[in-house]
């Protein structure tokens, strides 16, 4: 088994990384980002995936970080969302839209089967190393 040390060595939190760069990189366009309210809104949303995920993971227990992986994997759906409006306004392309679409469901997916690994280990984090000497 993989130990993780850092939040940088999530594969969610990678695959974030790379949907908030290339959400930065598209809100770079002038169309886009001449609608201040989506652009920062999307931002906002991209950030929170990342930032959700390293701060639960410092938190040091299980509930605590699932609770923190569910915000991020909701903050992806929120970028899905507003994908969807970014199209209809053509501030990106069907090629950007379907390029964007494939590396959220790909970080939603990674969440998720982080989540249910959570709900379903005795590891519990390093709050609670010392509470069950079993684990």
């Amino acid at each position: 088994m993989t130990v993780l040390r850092r939040f940088e060595d999530i594969d969610a939190w990678q695959k974030a990384r790379q949907l908030s760069n290339i959400i930065y990189e598209y809100t770079k366009q002038d169309a886009f980002k001449k609608d201040y309210g989506l652009c920062n809104q999307i931002r906002r949303a991209a950030v929170s995936v990342m930032s959700n995920i390293a701060e639960g993971f410092d938190r040091g227990g299980n509930k605590e970080f699932i609770q923190f992986l569910s915000i991020a994997k909701g903050s992806t759906s929120e970028i899905e969302s507003q994908l969807y409006i970014a199209l209809d306004n053509n501030y990106i392309s069907q090629k950007q839209f379907n390029e964007i679409i494939e590396i959220s469901t790909s970080t939603k997916s990674l969440l998720s089967g982080f989540i249910r690994y959570l709900k379903n280990t005795n590891m519990k984090g390093h709050k609670f190393k010392n509470l069950n000497p079993e684990c």
